[in-house]
């Protein structure tokens, strides 16, 4: 990879690690489906001033009811019934996980030794940082959440049918596909009422959360990722997700006062460790075709 993409990606990491804690204030005021639905309301201003992209209407609802809807709508509604920040950001970022064995399924790609290697040691981090986390949520809340890695691994490959499409046009038109069913869902799920109660009176610090994630989490450094999964193959490019339970976790303690021990920062250095091993080894290969 390029110098210039691999600081792309790791800002994009940061920027993802950090909204998870912007999702956690902003749900103290609004239903996982109302902030979800702002969220994409927000990312989607730009489609006021551009054409959608020449991209079939199914693939586009296909891309973005994996890659937003569901990621995002599963992950807010386990934020909001209980299960930690930090957990959160963990459960999440296993996409790259997802995203590379859904790869090997659909498109014979094989992580080169060194990759897989990588992808072992960074799962073990994994496993490391959520043993450290506290059984304050329940079952249900958890099993809804692990919808949100699922859809993002799918969302990731389905993004691939998009080559040649200007990724900027596309996220925003995406966000548009996902903002209409969910205020849909706000209303039907809350009351026209309610719905409306949150809104008007939203405080400044909602207020500037939706704004950080609508504007900045999704708009930009969805469309930065896009670009860097349209220029590369999903083994060289996921790996970088796993450091967003890092500054998740990070930022957690340091806004929420969510504590970590020894065990859960020797877990973060492994994540870490992982990565780096992965950005040692060569491109990824492909498993030749079968009659």
């Amino acid at each position: 990879m390029k110098p210039a993409d691999i600081l792309i990606a790791v800002m994009v990491a940061i920027v993802w690690g950090l909204a998870f804690v912007a999702s956690r204030l902003a749900l103290d005021e609004l239903s996982p489906e109302l902030m979800t639905a702002l969220r994409f309301s927000i990312a989607a201003v730009p489609c006021l001033f551009i054409r959608k992209p020449k991209i079939a209407w199914p693939l586009l609802i296909a891309i973005s009811f994996t890659l937003f809807l569901g990621q995002f709508l599963s992950q807010a509604y386990g934020i909001a019934h209980g299960v930690p920040v930090g957990l959160t950001s963990v459960v999440v970022q296993s996409q790259a996980l997802f995203t590379i064995g859904f790869a090997v399924l659909a498109f014979g790609e094989r992580p080169a030794p060194v990759q897989t290697l990588g992808i072992a040691v960074a799962a073990v981090g994994l496993l490391l940082i959520c043993g450290t986390v506290g059984y304050d949520f329940s079952v249900g809340a958890f099993a809804v959440l692990m919808i949100s890695p699922i859809s993002f691994a799918i969302g990731n490959l389905l993004l691939r049918g998009a080559r040649g499409v200007p990724m900027f046009d596309l996220f925003a038109w995406l966000c548009l596909t996902s903002a209409v069913p969910l205020f849909a869902l706000a209303l039907i799920a809350n009351g026209p009422a309610p719905t409306w109660q949150a809104l008007t009176q939203m405080s400044l610090t909602s207020a500037l959360c939706m704004l950080a994630l609508g504007g900045v989490s999704t708009s930009i450094a969805y469309w930065l990722w896009g670009r860097l999964l349209r220029d590369y193959p999903a083994a060289q490019i996921v790996p970088f997700a796993l450091l967003v339970p890092f500054v998740g976790s990070a930022a957690s303690s340091i806004v929420f006062g969510e504590r970590f021990g020894p065990l859960r920062f020797a877990g973060m250095l492994t994540v870490i460790g992982g990565i780096a091993v992965m950005l040692l080894a060569k491109r990824p290969q492909v498993l030749p075709k079968t009659a």
